[in-house]
């Protein structure tokens, strides 16, 4: 550890060579950056289509899996999902060994790092700051930092699709009770309950074309394929 005292440094200079503010920084900017890559709309181009101009013109899992079929939408799927453990992942680990490096801590680490990976997504920097509704990846951060959140929201969304066969209504419902279930699993956690809060206001804000759709009837469903 090296004392600093210049502007800018932020205090000590790590063996690194950066301040504590330049470490939180270049985690979430490569939060964002890897959270901003847009599988599904690379899935399309793979496929020759674009999934902007097809579909509900999301790039998320569930547009990908209307427009290219589960065989593609399912992998986008998951890689979304991918896009916000990975980092989060990597951050406790680096967080854990040199926790000299983050004096804030390693919750303070993780939850800005795991909102700037589904922000990345959301307003993808790769495509005009234009991209999908962030369910994946804020699944991501939640199966990563708060799994029983996660649980929770993953029963709500499960039920309320199966019994409306509408994505937009289980991810909204899923929204609503991300905060509730955290304040509830993890009492006195109030950087995850703040965490949790945010990511489901922005979810239901990011549907709010779908809501707008429901109210006037002319949302797509899911169909139930017949039996042959």
């Amino acid at each position: 550890m090296i004392d600093c005292t210049c502007a800018g440094c932020g205090g000590d200079v790590n063996d690194n060579g950066m301040g504590p503010w330049a470490n939180w920084m270049a985690a979430v900017a490569a939060a964002f950056l890897i959270g901003g890559i847009p599988f599904g709309y690379l899935a399309g181009r793979m496929k020759g289509v674009d999934l902007r101009r097809e579909g509900s013109g999301n790039i998320g899992a569930t547009n990908a899996i209307r427009v290219l079929g589960k065989g593609w939408g399912i992998p986008v799927f998951i890689l979304d999902v991918l896009k916000a453990v990975v980092p989060l992942l990597v951050v406790k680990a680096w967080a854990g060994r040199a926790p000299e490096l983050f004096p804030w801590g390693v919750e303070f680490m993780a939850i800005t790092v795991g909102a700037a990976a589904v922000l990345g997504h959301n307003f993808c920097p790769y495509l005009g700051f234009k991209g999908g509704k962030g369910m994946a990846t804020s699944a991501g951060v939640l199966l990563a930092l708060m799994p029983w959140s996660c649980l929770a929201c993953v029963g709500v969304w499960v039920g309320l699709f199966f019994g409306t066969r509408y994505v937009s209504v289980a991810s909204i419902g899923a929204a609503v009770v991300l905060p509730v279930a955290t304040w509830w699993a993890y009492p006195g956690m109030h950087g995850y309950f703040s965490l949790a809060l945010v990511l489901g206001v922005l979810a239901v804000w990011r549907h709010r074309s779908n809501i707008t759709r429901l109210r006037a009837g002319t949302e797509n469903r899911f169909e139930r394929k017949a039996r042959t």
